[in-house]
């Protein structure tokens, strides 16, 4: 396990600035219609100042090549989060990252990107995913796990599937959309304090 954290859907400066503080890894910015939707300039604007300290990952579902176009040419994203069959057709640059996203039920695949965000049926709804699916996952490839996590289970589910990483949105808000640094300190604080546990 790594112990890779990444807190999604940010809007607020607020938000932002409460990842950094926690000591997360890498924060995700939504493009896809949702309540954390923010446009390529918002993005740009909030993660200006987490540059070279933070990994800012554009997080879309089922993107047209003009809005990637428009994200990266504003936004300048670190990574690329996206349902693994987006990646097929998409003209992307060479120094942009990628992190697949699988959810839970899709079927078992004879191979795996090094990478993948594994998450509940349905993106953006907070919903818990399959752990044992996950877990089954998480010994073929690199996993960062998703949906529905928050401060109270995210221990358990990094014990139950030892994932590489981990990702919360709707789990550290205080209200839908707007992120509460106190859960997001919280979220950390579990999460580290887990993956501790298994490392050598």
């Amino acid at each position: 396990m790594s112990g890779w954290i990444k807190i999604c859907g940010l809007t607020t400066t607020a938000g932002v600035e409460a990842a950094l503080a926690a000591g997360v890894d890498a924060i995700g910015f939504v493009f896809a219609p949702s309540v954390r939707r923010v446009t390529p300039e918002r993005a740009a604007e909030l993660s200006k100042p987490m540059r070279q300290r933070l990994t800012c990952i554009a997080v879309t579902l089922h993107p047209s090549q003009y809005e990637i176009d428009g994200i990266v040419r504003e936004f300048h994203p670190d990574m690329l989060q996206t349902d693994a069959a987006d990646f097929e057709r998409l003209k992307l640059p060479s120094r942009l990252a990628r992190l697949p996203v699988m959810r839970s039920g899709e079927p078992e695949r004879a191979e795996y990107p090094s990478r993948v965000l594994f998450e509940g049926p349905r993106s953006g709804t907070g919903q818990v995913g399959d752990w044992s699916q996950a877990a089954a996952l998480a010994k073929r490839t690199r996993l960062v796990l998703a949906g529905g996590l928050n401060p109270g289970n995210v221990a358990e589910a990094i014990r139950t599937v030892r994932p590489w990483g981990v990702d919360a949105s709707s789990g550290v808000e205080g209200r839908p959309g707007e992120k509460s640094p106190d859960l997001i300190r919280q979220f950390v604080h579990a999460a580290r304090a887990a993956f501790s546990e298994n490392t050598p």
